[in-house]
């Protein structure tokens, strides 16, 4: 029983895993979307029975398709793909009618199970079917496109544990990746407004390979919020400043790098966190970059918590002698 596919995500490394992942036998056809509108198109015309859609889009996203889909009763089976992992967020797109839900990175066992549980793996799973592959072997991946998507699924694992801390819901935006030099550092925080004043914590890490620092921008207008939604008994003052960075920089360093390291098969290691400066402006704190010539590998993130006030945004920092091993890794995994 073959079927006619789509595959729709912004990243070209997750569509080239997605369509390398199926099963023999299962696709007649397979067709990519790089957005939600393109997925849309394509279902108008009939053209695709079966969609895997990805959450996290710019533009028009993973939640804003499946209600397309529903107010125009498009004819489509959609199982979501999605490194955000988040209990509401698998609620969110079964209320909007997703069959099923799947986290990356893909467990093709848990992908064959699932088609078979549906009816649609008819028999037992063949190897994975050669048109998919040449299919895939067509998409180029650069190490950008590599970088966001591991950075997307650790930021999954990072909001999913945020999430049930706070009990909140975490609006996931797609990584930014960008080869930035230290002197324009300032210049990479799309989020943050360079005339507010933040606080910040950095952390550096190693591993076997590569090298680098993370950085929590926290706004200084978002302290007050966050620390009544950590349940401190005192919400002011400096020293409630400093436990909320180190707090939240515990959090989300902690859950993205191991997201990272656990990718790359390589645990890393992690410094002590130092608060890099409080109630300041962004450009006075990254003043310690500047005088560095290095290029960096820059993983921007803006982290929001739904029906909340708070900005938060974080930086992952990769050394330019952490490329070869990076480029080594994703060669290993697009070839």
């Amino acid at each position: 029983m073959t079927h006619r596919l789509l595959i729709c995500d912004d990243s070209s490394m997750a569509r080239k895993q997605m369509a390398r992942s199926l099963p023999g036998g299962i696709a007649a056809d397979i067709l990519f979307a790089t957005n939600g509108q393109e997925a849309l198109e394509i279902l108008r015309r009939g053209e695709a029975e079966l969609m895997f859609l990805d959450l996290n889009m710019p533009g028009m996203d993973g939640y804003e398709v499946l209600a397309q889909v529903r107010r125009e009763d498009l004819p489509v089976l959609t199982i979501v793909v999605s490194g955000d992992i988040q209990p509401e967020a698998r609620e969110r797109t079964r209320k909007l009618g997703a069959i099923e839900f799947i986290k990356k990175p893909i467990d093709t066992r848990h992908l064959e199970k699932i088609l078979a549980d549906y009816g649609l793996l008819a028999a037992a799973a063949e190897p994975a079917d050669k048109a998919a592959g040449d299919k895939a072997s067509g998409i180029a991946v650069t190490l950008e496109d590599y970088l966001q998507e591991i950075a997307n699924v650790a930021m999954g694992r990072s909001s999913d544990l945020l999430a049930r801390l706070l009990s909140a819901f975490v609006q996931q935006p797609v990584p930014r990746v960008a080869r930035i030099a230290n002197s324009e550092l300032h210049m990479a925080l799309s989020a943050a407004d360079q005339q507010d004043t933040y606080s910040a914590v950095c952390q550096g890490f190693i591993g076997a390979g590569i090298a680098g620092e993370a950085l929590l921008l926290f706004a200084d207008t978002s302290f007050r919020e966050m620390a009544e939604m950590l349940h401190y008994d005192i919400t002011e003052g400096a020293s409630v400043h400093v436990e909320v960075l180190m707090d939240m920089s515990s959090i989300l360093f902690g859950a993205f790098l191991k997201g990272i390291g656990d990718q790359l098969d390589l645990p890393l290691g992690l410094g002590h966190p130092t608060v890099l400066g409080q109630h300041r402006q962004i450009g006075e704190m990254l003043d310690h970059h500047s005088n560095r010539q290095e290029q960096l590998l820059c993983i921007e993130i803006n982290y929001a918590l739904e029906g909340r006030n708070i900005q938060c945004d974080m930086l992952v920092l990769l050394t330019e002698d952490s490329t070869p091993f990076l480029q080594k890794h994703m060669k290993y995994l697009v070839d």
